[in-house]
């Protein structure tokens, strides 16, 4: 039986794209476009096709191959996967504060630890061996210039597959050594349908909020729950309560919370300026209530303290004492 394709309906063009010419394909791909539209699991499922001994017509994995069950239980000797958590673990005598803190760069020692893996060859006479890198833009400088290095003189059989939300801030002699793929985002009817498929409700409105990213809504459902009760509380205007709205605003994470309150604005702002909304549909009465009151001035004096808070999200703060204070000014403004 074969195995669940895992790349998505927007998808197939990308697909054929990459699966058109085996023998000219570039021996680094560099998978780009917006967060939240598949791109990783596109990369995954190529892996697993191009390690794979019996791929079918379209060049997709059989999915029962020896080397297929390698990869399903992610112990594949001709694969690296190379993602910033892999840090978390380097100072194993060091705090436990510093073991979980999470990680945001790809180091150069991760780099330099595939010179043994590029040296050796394919447990397979004429096998590939596959480098998926994700973020590329998790790279630091050091660790660009060290992969740069090994993009310029490839090894035999190896193919890299770089993964990136941010095509700038990738260096452009890294760019320039890698075959740019374009990774197509899902029209609004092609979304809504996948999302039709997987039981999600009122999907329209959250693909919205989540600027057409059907991934995000998908794996955001128990977000959703809770963003519910906070556009009740936003909606209160001059009535909310900061005491009782702050923690609700950071239950899920102080940065969710953050974003929330920062889309809420934008639509009052939108709604001010030009009777229209972005992110909020369904609460376009509300808003418009909202922004017949507000201070336009204030408004656009929080925001800047809002953007300030969003940075400082990660850092030991007092996150709901910061956050009341967001709220008490946001109750000012009408």
């Amino acid at each position: 039986m074969a195995s669940k394709v895992k790349i998505y309906p927007w998808q197939t063009k990308a697909w054929q794209l990459v699966n058109q010419d085996d023998k000219r394909r570039a021996h680094a791909l560099l998978l780009h476009g917006r967060a939240g539209i598949g791109k990783f699991d596109f990369a995954l499922e190529l892996s697993q096709s191009l390690l794979c001994a019996h791929q079918d017509d379209l060049g997709h994995a059989c999915g029962t191959c020896s080397s297929c069950n390698w990869f399903k239980e992610e112990s594949h000797p001709d694969f690296r996967l190379l993602s910033p958590e892999q840090e978390s673990e380097a100072d194993e005598e060091g705090t436990t504060a510093k073991k979980t803190k999470k990680k945001t760069q790809i180091s150069v020692a991760q780099i330099r630890d595939l010179s043994d893996f590029l040296s050796m060859s394919s447990h397979r006479s004429d096998g590939a061996r596959i480098v998926l890198i994700h973020p590329a833009e998790a790279l630091n400088l050091a660790s660009a210039n060290a992969l740069l290095k090994m993009l310029e003189e490839p090894a035999e059989g190896v193919v890299f597959i770089l993964v990136a939300h941010q095509l700038q801030r990738l260096l452009p002699t890294i760019i320039s050594r890698c075959q740019k793929i374009n990774m197509p985002m899902p029209t609004d009817t092609q979304a809504l349908a996948w999302l039709s498929e997987q039981g999600v409700q009122n999907a329209k409105e959250q693909l919205a909020y989540l600027d057409g990213s059907p991934i995000k809504v998908l794996n955001e459902q128990l977000q959703f729950s809770q963003l519910a009760e906070i556009w009740r509380l936003l909606a209160l205007g001059s009535k909310l309560q900061p005491h009782i709205a702050a923690p609700t605003l950071i239950a899920s994470s102080v940065e969710s919370g953050i974003i929330a309150l920062q889309k809420w604005i934008y639509d009052i702002v939108a709604m001010r300026l030009s009777r229209q909304v972005r992110y909020h549909a369904m609460h376009a009465t509300a808003l418009q209530a909202l922004a017949d009151k507000v201070n336009l001035s204030s408004l656009f004096q929080l925001q800047k303290k809002i953007e300030a808070l969003r940075k400082l999200a990660l850092h030991p703060l007092n996150h709901e004492l910061q956050m009341e204070s967001l709220l008490l000014e946001y109750t000012r403004i009408f």
